[in-house]
């Protein structure tokens, strides 16, 4: 049966769970091991149970090319799993498909081809997601194409830490994987006139659970869902989240005050809609960080003074790595161009991973919807800048949780560059109130607006 070596309790508890329950989620916790856990899995159903051919493996990109591959070259009691990455070109991707492995890795974006290649009848008879809150949009294209071939898997594994990043309503459509509406609901209409009272306003409606809602629910999958918590499993350094407040020359905020009320006044007499409440962050957002696109995607830069602080933090650091995470595609290229000196590399292949880990680089820069998930960062450094905010609390953990992992030695920085009295101030609030990633943009905004009217009735 399964090798003692190198595995730890928690690790066992979650292969046997994958073993006993054919349909099930491990909602574990960043570094308790859900790779190699479900690997070893695999390898008993293949290789002793003979249940199993052939394995797909739904993910991120960069950990469906890199970290699966990985995992299965750093642990001996499963290095004899082949692993195939299914990427590239339509042709490249085709031709991976008709090579002999046991194991298929896919990016979530080829989804819907793949369901579409195979007419949702798809040749493999398991499914591992991994991540699987990216599932959690029952109205994306991906969840629309997969669940029409779910009946081709006899057992399908969730994997992801963070199972409700903004609200129990993001269990729905990944529970439904499982189990086609058996324990939450066929439909997610039911599920939200279920357990949640719901407020409507205009076209938009939010959702809050009823009473004694979070633990009916969880009561319902807790028989095929393993929770664990990184905290209660294994010894993590202390995080120290630092804020480094950027202060506007008073012309400057003058400036901001008056590019604001302008995007301001011109929501008060519309309909705040999603759409718009994106654009008027955004827009305020890029301000705060120093440049702004205008209609052509042409930027152009209004201060220097995050890329100011975000040097100064580099030379505190006194030669110790740093991690860097960027917004927008500006905030990248002015990095780039004033950091020089220290030889910043934006992380894009496993080779950046590498070099990071073993102190060949002192700044990394990392976008959090492209590397938060699956990357082990922790050996190379323990300090993290946030150059510019983000509304997305679920890249914002996953970018934390990179350094703060199992073999991280120090204690981890976080330091958060928010320029006072801007919107960076709005996304640091939001972040403390539960709701979707909308919602609190929506609430946000209102409340800019609501400022401004109150303004100009005095």
């Amino acid at each position: 049966m399964l090798s003692e070596k190198d595995l730890r309790h928690y690790q066992h508890v979650n292969t046997d769970h994958i073993l006993n329950t054919p349909f099930c989620a491990l909602f574990v916790g960043m570094g308790l091991g859900k790779t190699i856990s479900t690997l070893m899995a695999i390898n008993v159903l293949i290789y002793e149970y003979f249940e199993i051919t052939k394995v797909l493996v739904i993910a991120p990109k960069r950990v469906a090319n890199t970290v699966w591959p990985d995992e299965v070259d750093n642990w001996s009691q499963v290095r004899h799993l082949k692993v195939k990455s299914i990427e590239g070109t339509e042709k490249q991707r085709i031709k991976v498909l008709n090579e002999k492995a046991d194991i298929y890795t896919i990016g979530r974006e080829n989804t819907a081809w793949l369901c579409d290649y195979y007419g949702s009848n798809l040749p493999f008879d398991m499914l591992v997601i991994d991540e699987s809150s990216s599932f959690k949009n029952h109205a994306s294209q991906r969840f629309k194409a997969l669940k029409l071939a779910l009946s081709s898997f006899n057992r399908i594994v969730l994997l992801t830490g963070t199972p409700a990043p903004n609200t129990l309503i993001d269990l729905w459509a990944q529970l439904y994987i499982l189990d086609r509406g058996q324990r939450l609901g066929k439909f997610i209409t039911h599920f939200r006139r279920e357990y949640f009272h719901i407020y409507q306003q205009d076209r938009y409606a939010t959702y809050t659970p009823k009473k004694g809602a979070e633990k009916q629910i969880y009561n319902l999958i807790n028989d095929i869902c393993i929770s664990m918590k990184t905290r209660d499993y294994t010894e993590l350094p202390p995080v120290i989240v630092n804020d480094i407040k950027v202060k506007f020359p008073d012309k400057l905020q003058k400036q901001y005050n008056e590019f604001e009320k302008e995007y301001i006044l011109e929501l008060i007499d519309k309909e705040i809609t999603a759409v718009n409440a994106s654009v008027l962050a955004n827009k305020l957002l890029q301000f705060a960080n120093g440049a702004i696109y205008d209609e052509k995607r042409e930027w152009h830069e209004i201060h220097d003074l995050k890329l100011q602080a975000c040097k100064e933090l580099i030379e505190e650091a006194n030669g110790e790595p740093v991690l860097i995470a960027w917004t927008y595609q500006h905030d990248r290229d002015r990095l780039l161009k004033y950091l020089k000196a220290y030889k910043p590399r934006e992380l894009k292949d496993k080779k950046d991973i590498d070099d990071w880990n073993v102190g060949k680089i002192q700044v990394l820069m990392m976008h959090p919807a492209s590397g938060g998930h699956g990357l082990n960062l922790q050996f190379g450094g323990h300090i993290i800048i946030w150059f510019g905010q983000t509304w997305n609390l679920e890249y914002y953990d996953q970018f934390n949780a990179r350094l703060p992992r199992p073999g991280q030695k120090h204690k981890v920085i976080i330091n958060r560059l928010i320029a006072y009295e801007t919107y960076d101030q709005n996304v640091i609030k939001s972040q403390l109130v539960k709701g979707t990633t909308q919602d609190r943009l929506l609430e946000a905004v209102k409340a800019r607006i609501d400022h401004y009217k109150s303004v100009n009735k005095c």
